[in-house]
């Protein structure tokens, strides 16, 4: 699935870009589940629906009506949507997984996020790996872009290299808050790049790279899959925030029957009290 160029390009950066992996017709039965959704949504002032450990699984933003919906996570919909559970399951997301972390792979979590036209939400600079530590870090977040990701849409921007540093808290002032201090934010704002490319690319990130994104200042939607990849041999080391009936599961190669560990050192993570870690960042 990656060039060579591609596999050192992501151990040297943290993150690689494959422009196009999807075509329009291998997206669209997801599409159309997460117009549904959008529907669904207008007939609720605030999160509904239920995850497996009660919370609600449809996020939305503050403002959203029946008239301007602002549904902007879908947490697990691989449980309730067969279009969604396919991309976990088969295709170009797995390959180009398996050609960086080797054919064993396990399932931890994934979403649907969202900014619609308008939104005003953002994701402030934070790691994966320190909401969702493992024994080891070969860890993936993997984005699929349901649609066109310019500059101006709000796009995933990080840090290169940061992957290979140090893990930042994300407590701060003795409250978990999702996000890294002030001074080490600054810092990635005059080192991040931008993640962008036609709909149907796919973005994999190292869950220890700093990252973070600011606000849709179009018209258009900007949607992302996200799933949460890991080698089959590294194992979670807290509650998954996200939780699912497929978490844990292998979804590439076989289970290698062996747990391997590496050094780190870090704060335990917080599971937000709500839908979503979008209001433990918000200060809510």
């Amino acid at each position: 699935m990656l060039s060579e160029a591609q596999i050192a390009e992501f151990w040297e950066s943290g993150v690689v870009v494959v422009v196009s992996a999807y075509s329009a017709a291998d997206l669209e039965p997801a599409r159309q589940q997460h117009e549904r959704w959008i529907e669904e949504s207008r007939q609720h002032d605030g999160p509904f629906g239920e995850m497996l450990d009660g919370r609600p699984r449809f996020d939305v933003e503050p403002g959203h009506c029946a008239d301007a919906p602002a549904l902007r996570r879908v947490a697990s919909p691989e449980e309730i949507s067969e279009a969604f559970l396919k991309l976990i399951e088969e295709g170009p997301m797995l390959e180009a997984v398996a050609d960086l972390l080797g054919e064993n792979l396990r399932f931890h979590h994934a979403k649907l996020n969202s900014k619609l036209p308008g939104s005003g939400t953002t994701v402030k600079w934070h790691q994966d790996f320190t909401f969702d530590p493992h024994s080891n870090d070969d860890c993936i977040t993997a984005m699929l872009f349901f649609d066109d990701i310019d500059s101006a849409i709000g796009p995933a921007r990080v840090v290169q290299g940061s992957h290979r540093g140090p893990l930042h808290s994300l407590w701060q002032h003795g409250k978990f808050t999702g996000a890294v201090d002030d001074g080490i934010a600054a810092e990635c704002e005059t080192k991040a790049i931008e993640c962008l490319g036609p709909a149907g690319s796919l973005c994999l990130m190292h869950t220890r790279a700093l990252h973070a994104s600011s606000e849709n200042l179009t018209q258009r939607p900007r949607t992302l899959y996200i799933a949460t990849l890991t080698a089959a041999d590294a194992i979670p080391l807290v509650p998954c925030a996200v939780p699912s009936v497929y978490s844990g599961q292998v979804v590439h190669g076989e289970d290698p029957g062996r747990i391997r560990s590496v050094a780190f050192d870090m704060e335990n993570p917080e599971i937000p009290a709500g839908a979503s870690f979008f209001n433990q960042q918000a200060g809510g």
